[in-house]
Order: C-alpha cells, then structure tokens, then sequence
C-alpha cells in the first residue's frame, strides 16, 4: 500500500518520483487491448514506415498513463488526480525508454480543497522531451 501524501508536505520545487519503463511490442499490445486501440500504426512495422517513421510507433495515451502511474504511485490512496493535460509532441518507437518527470509548480487552496499544481512531461532516453503538460492533485490535509 502507499503511503498518503499530505498537502502540508509539499513544496513548490519538489519532483515526485519517476516512472520509468522500456517500452516494447508487448506494451504497446497489453495498452491496445485494455483500450481498443489496435491502430496499424502502432502495430505494423511497415504500415509505420510508410507513415514516414522508421517501424511502427507508440500510441501517445501510454505515456499518458506513465504520468498517471507515477502520480497515483506518489499520491497515495487517500488523494485525487482531478486534471492531466499533455501534448504529444515526439514519436516514441519499440524499445524506447520514457520516463516520467513532474514537478510541483504551485499549491494553494481552492473551493476548500486543497490542490497541488504540476508540469509533467515524458522523457526518452535522449533525455528528450516527448509530452510536456500539466496535472492538477487534491490532495488530504492534516489541518481538516
């Protein structure tokens, strides 16, 4: 189980902790299954090639769940993801290596809850920006 995040426990500046996965075919099928999203592209080698990459290539609402993955891995239980937003700007292709980076932008509290800002972005192993956004958390607070 994972321990809870509090509110008071944060700081602007604070990274959470990555996520990290080498992503292959079998991803890429277990992801497209889960979604219905068999999509050639994503699938055939040469169906990729001749959308003018070099294989097929991997679908941007996985590297989309990796920030998710690491963001419910940080917050614990007890917390809501209430917004993730991301642009998918860079291929990612079998055997790529992303990496999850978010950091605290702002905190504050809102409407009495108490939400915690963020900038994510995916990395590849180029140390290469791939899906940069940003995510909003409600997260407990000691003091309620």
């Amino acid at each position: 189980m994972v321990a809870n995040v509090y509110f008071e426990d944060v700081s602007v500046g604070d990274q959470v902790p990555e996520f990290q996965r080498a992503t292959d075919f079998m991803n890429w099928n277990r992801f497209a299954a889960v979604n219905d999203e068999f999509v050639y592209i994503h699938m055939d080698d040469e169906v990729g090639k001749a959308a003018g990459q070099e294989a097929a290539f991997g679908m941007g609402n996985l590297r989309y769940t990796y920030v998710l993955n690491a963001l419910r891995e940080w917050i614990g239980d007890e917390a809501e993801i209430r917004e993730i937003s991301m642009q998918f700007r860079a291929i990612n292709h079998k055997h790529d290596v992303l990496t999850t980076h978010c950091r605290v932008s702002d905190k504050k509290v809102e409407h009495g809850e108490h939400r915690v800002y963020l900038d994510v972005d995916v990395y590849n192993q180029h140390d290469e920006r791939t899906s940069p956004g940003h995510a909003v958390v409600v997260l407990p607070s000691r003091v309620d």
